[in-house]
């Protein structure tokens, strides 16, 4: 399978990487198109074989053609792709919030995938939901599936509305990840250790905590009561996030996030 990948930015490289190192794509059969000739160059440094940086008839030889740029470039681009699109070719788009529809009109084919990867696919370690129309085939979802597991685990959901529904919960989720450590980290510093030392501590007990989950089917619940002891400490903290109805809060948040999503999808 040759793949071309539009957009050498983050996410775009992430995914070009993933592929290499899993030698799921031979290099020779991995393009990349980046229109910023800086970015391009150093794409090209970083030993990818093939780099373009303007469109041409070399996009008709992809079997696969990836969409990673950003959604507010997708007018400038379209119609400079599509002429060398083949209307059989399935695209992949992972573009935050454009419609399906969207791409399959721009580009003049039927068969597109969306998929939301979040930032752990940096290390391999990504969460990616997908949907596709209808076109695509089941042979098809599995390539690209199998594209997408390079970077970390995978979802299909058959309803292309519930993407929205992921980009909340783990699109923006690392960022939620990340806000509850800084004010365990900041409320550490507090109780008297130096910024190194609270670090280390929050960090190591996010990391252990979700290989100790891993590797056992308790749910999270059980877990907690596991921790939390009649009387002790665990149960104080819990017994003020509570009271403070922190999950109402992280709820009421990722229902935002949902409902921005919408509200950008439909711009889309």
């Amino acid at each position: 399978m040759k793949v071309l990948i539009i957009g050498g930015g983050n996410m775009g490289r992430t995914f070009a990487q993933g592929f290499l190192a899993a030698h799921i794509i031979r290099p020779k059969d991995l393009i990349i198109l980046e229109k910023d000739e800086t970015t391009a160059q150093k794409l090209r440094d970083e030993d990818f074989e093939t780099v373009y940086s303007e469109p041409g008839e070399y996009i008709r030889t992809a079997d696969l053609v990836i969409l990673a740029v950003k959604p507010q470039n997708t007018s400038a681009l379209y119609p400079t792709i599509a002429p060398f699109i083949k209307k059989d070719k399935v695209i992949v788009s992972i573009m935050a919030g454009v419609k399906l529809k969207t791409i399959a009109e721009a580009l003049g084919v039927p068969k597109v995938v969306r998929a939301m990867p979040n930032l752990p696919a940096k290390v391999g370690m990504g969460m990616t939901a997908f949907s596709a129309t209808d076109e695509v085939t089941r042979n098809e979802l599995i390539e690209v599936q199998n594209l997408l597991t390079t970077t970390g685990r995978t979802i299909y959901l058959d309803k292309e509305d519930m993407v929205d529904a992921a980009t909340a919960i783990s699109g923006s989720g690392p960022a939620y990840v990340y806000y509850f450590m800084q004010a365990m980290i900041d409320a550490a510093m507090k109780l008297g250790f130096n910024e190194s030392q609270a670090e280390l501590l929050v960090w190591q007990t996010f990391v252990g905590s979700m290989h100790l989950h891993n590797k056992n089917a308790l749910t999270c619940d059980e877990w907690i009561s596991r921790v939390a002891s009649k009387g002790g400490t665990t149960e104080a903290a819990i017994n003020t996030f509570s009271r403070m109805e922190v999950q109402n809060g992280i709820k009421a948040g990722l229902q935002a996030a949902f409902d921005r999503a919408e509200e950008l999808g439909a711009k889309k």
